[in-house]
Parts: C-alpha cells; sequence; structure tokens
C-alpha cells in the first residue's frame, strides 16, 4: 500500500490538545497572577492559590495526554492515565463507528482496547483520517488484511 504513512507516526486530537493545553496555561497564569495581585492575601493563602491553579492546569494536561504512536514493532495507546504497549499482531480491528467517542481496538484476547487519542471531537475529518492510517497500518503489518 502505498498511501500508508512512514513510521514513526503519532496519531492525537490536536485542535483538542491545543485548546487544552492553552487553557492550562491560561488558568495557571491567571490564577497565580490574582493570587500575587490581592494585597489582602498573606503568603500560605497566595501559595495556596497558585497550587489549586496548578492541579487544574494539570488536570488539563491529563486530558491532552492521549495518543496512538505506531512504530516498527507495534503501537502504544496512551490514555488519559494509562500506557499499554500492543505489538501488530495483537490487534484484530480498529474501529470508529458513527456516534463512538473514540477509536476502539479489537485485540487477540478477546477485549476492546479505546484508542482515545483518536476522537471524533472537534476535528471530526482528522479522526477519520488518522483511524483509516493506523486500519490501513494494522492490514499492512499483521499479514492479515482484511476487508
Amino acid at each position: 500500500m502505498s498511501d500508508l504513512p512512514s513510521l514513526p507516526v503519532t496519531f492525537r486530537p490536536s485542535r483538542t490538545r491545543a485548546v487544552l493545553l492553552g487553557a492550562a496555561a491560561a488558568i495557571f497564569v491567571v490564577v497565580s497572577a490574582v493570587a500575587l495581585l490581592l494585597d489582602r492575601l498573606g503568603p500560605g493563602e497566595r501559595l495556596s492559590f497558585v497550587f489549586t491553579a496548578a492541579l487544574f492546569a494539570g488536570g488539563l494536561l491529563m486530558l491532552a495526554r492521549p495518543r496512538v504512536v505506531a512504530d516498527e514493532t507495534g503501537v502504544t495507546v496512551v490514555n488519559f492515565a494509562s500506557t499499554r504497549r500492543l505489538e501488530w499482531a495483537e490487534i484484530v480491528q480498529v474501529n470508529l463507528r458513527v456516534g463512538d467517542p473514540w477509536v476502539f481496538l479489537d485485540l487477540t484476547d478477546g477485549t476492546s482496547l479505546p484508542a482515545i487519542g483518536i476522537q471524533p471531537g472537534i476535528a471530526k475529518e482528522q479522526a477519520i483520517a488518522h483511524a483509516r492510517a493506523l486500519r490501513a497500518l494494522v492490514e499492512a503489518r499483521s499479514g492479515d488484511p482484511r476487508t
């Protein structure tokens, strides 16, 4: 297949990630600035503002973490709080059905793994293209073409 992406390739929801990273930075800067500008706050209260801002920013950074990385030996799925490495042969099928929040990988052990790094959210066309590319890579690498 000539339309396969060159490896290694990383699939991630770029627009969603940009929004989340921008919001994390903005929240941290604004809340920290407010803490420093309020004259009535003591050092402990200022520190608590900055700590709270860091917690909110950290939460948004965790939401921006998902990605799917394909390389010569397999696929690494990074979700919000977990990472799983798969050999190409372990992936039976790549699914992105209408209404799915993200791609699901059907695995040889009978389970399904969400691959949150490919999600149609605010970039549906990109997610469809990424799902098709990953599906083509799985078919090419597993040696078992599926229709």
